[in-house]
């Protein structure tokens, strides 16, 4: 099996990668330092438990499995967080990215695919998104993310690196049946404080803002099932093994659905309504975004062909009612 190491495979997304690379013949090899990933998702290779800023540890990692591609998933993420210690989410999400580059170019691995994200984007001008849309990202994670990005077109031109910025939309879903779903401390995404709240585990979900320009009044977003992701991140592979320079992938459905729409979802799963209370707007929050796919349908050949909002909520919810006393224990 063609070894890929994994940084933040123990991650959300992270660990759904890891599957589909298993899947696909590759051996997924999982570095991280378990400060927001969880062992128990780590299935399909090995673990190595340490941090991306540590040099020695990467070169280590590096030296033993001579991977044919990094996939990038560690990272900090929450929006909120990153405007009050921005230090942290500039040291770790840039530094610590750009000590992973310095060290892989050292030990002469030149795939890279880096977890990116639509909040590059900012607040778009239209939609749906290409990725030609200008990137004026509105928070310090969305900065954080384009500056890596800035940087690989850099190490591109000047190293001869081969990478891939996926820029994700919301990731949403399970794979219930491998035992791998969402597990965040904090949750801040929509689809699991839903279901926490149809379960009884958290209260009612809250909308923020009914009045926006959208179909029912709520904001709309494009949701991906985390193993459509997991499977287009293989197709970078593949696709960097062929193609040099930097490139960027929107991926998503360019279907959106609103926070509406995802409540009913969830309550027609769980057979009851759901508790549900109205906010106010949350500022910086776009009525609508949403993905046009169309670039990595044409270069990567890849589709989401498994993001319904019924499959994405079906395969949580499952996940949820299986795992419940993983998930309450992390």
């Amino acid at each position: 099996m063609r070894p890929v190491l994994v940084t933040g495979g123990a991650g959300y997304v992270g660990s759904h990668a890891c599957r589909m690379l298993a899947a696909s013949g590759y051996l997924p090899i999982t570095l991280d330092n378990l400060s927001t990933g969880h062992s128990w998702a780590v299935k399909w290779g090995p673990l190595e438990v340490g941090d991306i800023a540590d040099r020695q540890f990467v070169n280590a990692a590096l030296t033993r499995y001579r991977p044919v591609a990094v996939m990038h998933f560690a990272a900090l993420s929450l929006v909120g967080e990153s405007g009050t210690v921005p230090s942290r989410y500039y040291e770790n999400n840039v530094g610590g990215t750009l000590a992973l580059l310095q060290e892989m170019q050292a030990a002469g691995i030149d795939r890279f695919i880096f977890s990116s994200t639509c909040a590059t984007y900012g607040e778009p001008e239209r939609c749906p998104i290409a990725e030609n849309n200008p990137q004026v990202p509105i928070n310090v994670y969305g900065r954080s993310k384009l500056m890596v990005e800035t940087i690989l077109k850099d190490f591109a031109a000047a190293y001869g690196l081969r990478a891939a910025a996926l820029r994700y939309f919301n990731a949403a879903g399970a794979a219930a049946d491998d035992g791998i779903g969402e597990a965040h401390q904090p949750e801040t995404h929509l689809i699991p404080l839903v279901i926490g709240a149809a379960r009884g585990e958290r209260g009612p979900v809250q909308i923020f803002g009914t009045d926006y320009p959208t179909a029912d009044g709520t904001c709309e977003r494009d949701y991906i099932h985390v193993n459509d992701l997991g499977a287009a991140h293989v197709r970078a592979i593949e696709f960097l093994a062929s193609n040099a320079g930097f490139h960027a992938f929107n991926l998503g459905t360019g279907r959106p659905y609103s926070v509406r729409q995802v409540i009913d979802a969830v309550a027609r799963e769980a057979g009851h309504a759901v508790a549900q209370q109205v906010a106010p707007r949350r500022a910086g929050d776009p009525p609508s975004l949403y993905a046009d796919p169309k670039h990595a349908a044409e270069s990567l050949g890849w589709r989401a062909t498994g993001s319904s909002l019924e499959a994405i909520v079906s395969s949580a919810w499952r996940w949820h009612t299986k795992t419940e006393e993983v998930r309450l224990a992390v």
